[in-house]
């Protein structure tokens, strides 16, 4: 017997199908089925779909705080900061997905909404706040705020890239070598 309650059970179910299949091409009874809850459970713990999805949105930036903060745990310095983040999106990328990684579940999320959606709104603030955790890594190294500004968005940029071509590839090697860039990057910045 499962120790996980209804919820969290709903909650891992629907992550795994919205990841592998799309949010909007997976229905509710499929999530209950493979939860093996009933569909009354489901809307005692969230009302609509869209809750649902909005804290699968939430969950899968918890993630991946919850690998950052592991790769923070190693950091000594700005650079090792900054690399730390990269890092991270490597170790997403090397979860044991059932069927394969497909990318950013969070890009792949937000590509199904429209435009200034809830969800995309979700999406867009995650993002905002990996660029503001480069920049705080930047600040350490660099004493002008407007290079820190424009340098973080520059990375949050080579960072995006190299997760949707590793979800493309299924392979982390395109996150490796933007991590590489960053670091020559870097190390390039402190030189001058």
């Amino acid at each position: 017997m499962s120790t996980k309650s209804a919820k969290q059970r709903i909650l891992e179910t629907a992550s795994m199908l919205f990841y592998q299949d799309g949010i909007n091409s997976t229905g509710i009874n499929s999530i209950i089925d493979q939860a093996n809850v009933a569909k009354m459970s489901l809307y005692n713990n969230f009302r609509t779909k869209s809750e649902l999805v909005t804290c699968y949105i939430e969950a899968r930036h918890q993630e991946w705080l919850g690998l950052y903060q592991n790769r923070k745990a190693q950091i000594q310095t700005p650079i090792d900061g900054v690399l730390a983040v990269f890092d991270a999106y490597q170790d997403h990328a090397e979860f044991a997905y059932e069927n394969g990684f497909r990318g950013c579940g969070l890009l792949n999320a937000a590509a199904e909404f429209p435009a200034h959606s809830p969800e995309r709104l979700a999406v867009k603030k995650h993002k905002d706040e990996v660029e503001n955790i480069l920049a705080d890594h930047l600040n350490q190294l660099i004493n002008d705020p407007e290079k820190v500004k424009q340098l973080a968005l520059l990375l949050s940029f080579i960072l995006e890239g190299s997760i949707v071509r590793a979800g493309l590839e299924s392979s982390s090697t395109k996150v490796f070598a933007a991590r590489q860039m960053a670091q020559s990057l870097l190390e390039q910045e402190i030189r001058n």
